[in-house]
């Protein structure tokens, strides 16, 4: 919508950027003298928008940005091909002011964002306990995780503090109520022994049991995730898949911790809660770098040195705190390998006391210790035929399983490691 006496210079614009246009009047007696209606390629919107605004269309007139669906032109074809070979650097990205409105669109109100985000919770935990990975795929569906993010970064590099301080704020508000939620709802269920089982019980479910102990591996799927989320949101794509993505990397974990505080094992669900930590960092950080090296800076010139310098801190606090996380992270990792080697050659050195007639079941091992882990508990489960007696290897097995343990002797000269012997009589027919 054109104010009056602006339409000769608006006109004067689009003619000069050979622009197809049409003008209708404006009768609604306002102070707009025409309304003009004109297609662009995506490259051409925030350079036009720009050259506008060069010639007084600012914030108090409407200026309305629609997706055109096709096109049907030659000239337009034409416009296309010389934007694509002029903004190479820009690629297809939307304009800056499309992005802004994306952003806030995308980061919710708080009535419907707390809602969604205990819900999801709520439904991941329970798929966890049920060990099911379709529930929790499920509840990353409907975590409105991708907004909140997304807003910061863009709010960020755009220097709009109020869109990138409500990001933060939906962020921390997000993280500490899916983790009230969860552990909330899983407390409920313990207490009703609807779940009736043990923390060692409810750690050994595999759902549970493989975000305990996370590993650098993790890492990757949130920066994926950021960048993802960045570079669908300045496209202009659907975010809906990417939304997803993000969810995996936050909302199983807070269900776990949520369930570790509900048991009582606050300290076995650390790993969870690094997790978590790691993950809402690395994707605001790649998110902040995707959108800045996009070309993406303020409407004003004179206040990019301010954005950039805000960039460049926060990239530098998230990841100066993502580099220390990672640390933890890599620890974990070591530690898997590990206790990964310890089962191995505890159990070639268990088969090795066993007689022929014998079989090593399982082997289960209790660990303890952040973020290093050490056995604590070894359960040896023997199968031996029902014809004869339990063989008296109990002691040999002992022994040699205590020789491979780390620091077998506690500080105070305690047992360091419990060694416990299971005989179960195995019934083998033979065709």
């Amino acid at each position: 919508m054109v104010p009056t006496g602006k339409q000769e210079a608006v006109l004067g614009v689009l003619d000069e950027e050979d622009v197809d246009y049409a003008v209708s009047d404006e009768t609604s007696g306002r102070d707009y003298a025409a309304v003009v209606t004109f297609p662009l390629p995506t490259a051409a919107v925030e350079p036009i928008l720009e050259d506008l605004r060069g010639v007084g269309i600012e914030r108090d007139a409407y200026t309305v940005v629609v997706q055109a669906e096709t096109v049907v032109s030659e000239r337009f074809e034409a416009l296309e091909e010389r934007y694509a070979s002029e903004e190479e650097e820009n690629g297809d990205r939307i304009a800056r002011e499309e992005l802004v409105a994306r952003a806030d669109e995308m980061a919710p109100t708080i009535r419907p964002y707390v809602l969604m985000t205990a819900v999801s919770a709520i439904v991941a935990t329970a798929g966890l306990l049920l060990d099911s990975p379709a529930v929790v795929v499920g509840s990353m569906v409907i975590a409105p995780l991708i907004g909140p993010a997304m807003a910061a970064s863009v709010g960020t590099v755009v220097d709009d503090s109020e869109l990138a301080l409500r990001g933060v704020k939906l962020q921390a508000l997000g993280g500490v109520l899916a983790i009230g939620a969860a552990a909330v709802f899983a407390v409920l269920i313990r207490l009703t022994n609807v779940v009736p089982l043990t923390a060692e019980e409810v750690f050994a479910i595999g759902e549970v049991r493989e975000r305990l102990a996370p590993d650098v591996l993790s890492l990757v799927i949130a920066l994926g995730a950021g960048a993802a989320g960045a570079v669908s949101l300045a496209s202009g794509v659907s975010s809906a898949l990417v939304g997803v993505m993000i969810a995996a990397a936050l909302v199983p974990p807070t269900a776990v911790v949520g369930i570790g505080i509900a048991w009582g094992e606050p300290q076995a669900v650390l790993g969870s809660a690094v997790l978590v930590l790691v993950n809402i960092l690395a994707i605001n950080l790649v998110a902040l770098v995707v959108l800045w090296r996009m070309g993406y800076r303020p409407k004003l010139w004179f206040r990019e040195d301010e954005a950039r310098s805000a960039t460049i801190k926060r990239i530098a606090v998230l990841a100066a705190v993502l580099l220390l996380l990672t640390g933890l992270l890599g620890a974990f990792t070591y530690s898997s390998y590990q206790t990964a080697d310890y089962e191995a050659d505890a159990s070639a050195a268990i088969e090795s006391e066993l007689p022929p007639d014998t079989t090593l079941l399982s082997l289960d091992v209790t660990y303890e210790g952040f973020p290093l882990q050490t056995p604590q508990t070894v359960l040896v489960t023997v199968g031996y035929p029902p014809s004869s007696s339990p063989p008296p290897v109990a002691e040999p097995i002992r022994e040699r399983v205590k020789a491979l343990t780390p620091d077998p002797i506690g500080p105070f000269g305690q047992e360091g490691v419990r060694v416990e012997i299971r005989y179960v009589a195995v019934d083998r027919a033979e065709s």
